[in-house]
């Protein structure tokens, strides 16, 4: 039975001064900093013999860190066969599945039913639990109001390598998404520093005081009278990380609230307009090269179409 893991990290001079959960969750590639944060404070963390349980604790060059990393916990949710999605491929090591918008995809506050997470459990086999028990199988994910693809681990080597994959940035990823105005060039990068805003604690910011790495490139696809469809593809995977890069440089997404994209003036949408449409990588187990393209949502293509027409 599967009691857990030991890892144990010798810290590095140029790792000096860190916050202890940063670092466990840069050193540990199956740890979000959420989940690092938890098994520090539950007392599963030990620095050169002694338990250390604050997260913001600064560590220091030479010390010896070891960290235990529990089980998961068997799976309290339940499958629901109802939850809307399609299975795009599946093998015995992972899936790729293209989810509407309007479901989230793992439980949490506020959304205990419904989730991708429920729907999953009840068509696929085997789930990966690396990613904890409200996480089963999921290695990165996408906002409720964001359609498109996602691939799914069902092991929990596949699901630590994907993750990997992700950090080295050797799955690609293209977004498409409508945005106010039209960019002054046809392509772009944006590279701004993204951290959670100063203010409202539910937003991103590139403004904010500890800002991560984030980069993004961007295509004009399609242009309008107000409006432009964008081919978006983000480097890094922070969060909000399109919806916060575009509206930083003049062009929020149509129907995008939280960021300045439910405008009075051009298109309207009740969601934001981002789908994630292409996913292309090498299959962790197999190296066989897979590549995925996921059509637009019916309100999309419907906003898309109207346009359309008033540029003819």
């Amino acid at each position: 039975m599967n009691q857990g893991k030991t890892f144990e990290l010798k810290v590095l001079p140029a790792d000096e001064g860190k916050r202890l959960d940063v670092f466990l969750a840069e050193n540990i590639s199956e740890l979000t900093r959420s989940q690092a944060k938890k098994i520090i404070e539950n007392g599963h963390v030990k620095i050169d013999g002694k338990v250390v349980s604050k997260p913001r604790h600064k560590i220091k060059a030479g010390e010896i860190i070891e960290v235990f990393v529990p089980a998961p916990k068997p799976l309290e949710i339940k499958p629901e066969e109802e939850v809307p999605f399609e299975i795009l491929y599946e093998d015995k090591h992972l899936a790729v599945i293209n989810k509407p918008p309007g479901v989230v995809v793992h439980p949490g506050a506020g959304h205990y039913e419904g989730t991708l997470v429920h729907g999953l459990l009840a068509r696929l086999k085997d789930l990966s639990g690396i990613g904890g028990e409200l996480r089963p199988g999921i290695v990165h994910r996408l906002d409720k109001d964001t359609s498109g693809l996602l691939v799914v681990a069902k092991d929990d080597k596949t699901h630590q390598a994907l993750t990997q994959m992700f950090k080295d940035r050797e799955i690609k990823k293209i977004y498409l998404a409508l945005v106010h105005g039209v960019p002054r060039l046809s392509a772009g990068k944006i590279e701004k520093p993204i951290g959670r805003h100063p203010v409202n604690r539910q937003k991103m910011s590139v403004h904010a005081k500890t800002g991560r790495e984030a980069l993004t490139f961007y295509r004009v696809r399609e242009r309008f009278p107000k409006a432009a469809l964008l081919e978006v593809e983000p480097k890094t995977g922070r969060t909000h990380q399109i919806r916060v890069h575009l509206a930083s440089i003049g062009h929020p997404i149509v129907g995008d609230e939280l960021y300045g994209g439910a405008r009075p003036h051009g298109p309207k949408a009740r969601r934001q307009m981002l789908h994630a449409y292409r996913l292309a990588f090498k299959h962790p187990v197999t190296g066989k090269e897979l590549s995925f393209e996921a059509p637009l949502p019916e309100d999309f293509e419907e906003i898309l179409s109207e346009l359309r027409q008033v540029k003819n």
